[in-house]
């Protein structure tokens, strides 16, 4: 564990680590933005989000866009997270998307909340490899396997957060 904070039992990521990001999906910041807050749980990191009547593709069914991009953020800051404890790091080092497989296996209902639970895969070096599982009803409806990178000095990304 890191010394600042005590119970990362009750860390919500992104207003910790990053409240002035203004990320589309993720950022606390960003008013229009999808608001989605990653949680640590039993050392685990979850979400939950409940799509808005805007987030439609059609009448009663979330956006694949806006899928990717809820299991995009999270994944992000699972990789963050992960990164930050095997490093032993008091705050995350800014990651980025390398790149994604996305898989939709049902429709997501606008009216239903979705669960986000995310699974490390492999770590090597910087390169972190992550599966994040979006539920509804505890049936999967969307699968997000990518590979995150920390940035350095130099990126246009470093320090973002």
């Amino acid at each position: 564990m890191t010394a600042e904070f005590a119970d990362p039992e009750e860390l919500e990521l992104q207003p910790h680590f990053a409240p002035d990001s203004i990320c589309f999906g993720c950022g606390p910041a960003n008013p229009r933005g999808l608001g989605l807050i990653s949680r640590v749980r039993d050392l685990r990191v979850v979400a939950q989000f409940l799509p808005k009547p805007e987030h439609a593709a059609f009448p009663g069914v979330l956006a694949g866009g806006i899928m990717a991009t809820l299991l995009d953020c999270h994944g992000n800051w699972t990789a963050a997270w992960e990164l930050m404890r095997r490093e032993g790091l008091p705050r995350p080092t800014t990651t980025v998307t390398s790149r994604f497989e996305l898989k939709l296996l049902a429709p997501a209902p606008l009216d239903e909340p979705i669960e986000l639970s995310s699974t490390l895969l492999c770590m090597a070096g910087q390169k972190i490899d992550v599966k994040v599982e979006a539920l509804v009803r505890e049936k999967t409806v969307a699968r997000l396997t990518g590979r995150f990178v920390a940035v350095r000095p130099g990126h246009l990304a470093y320090g973002a957060w």
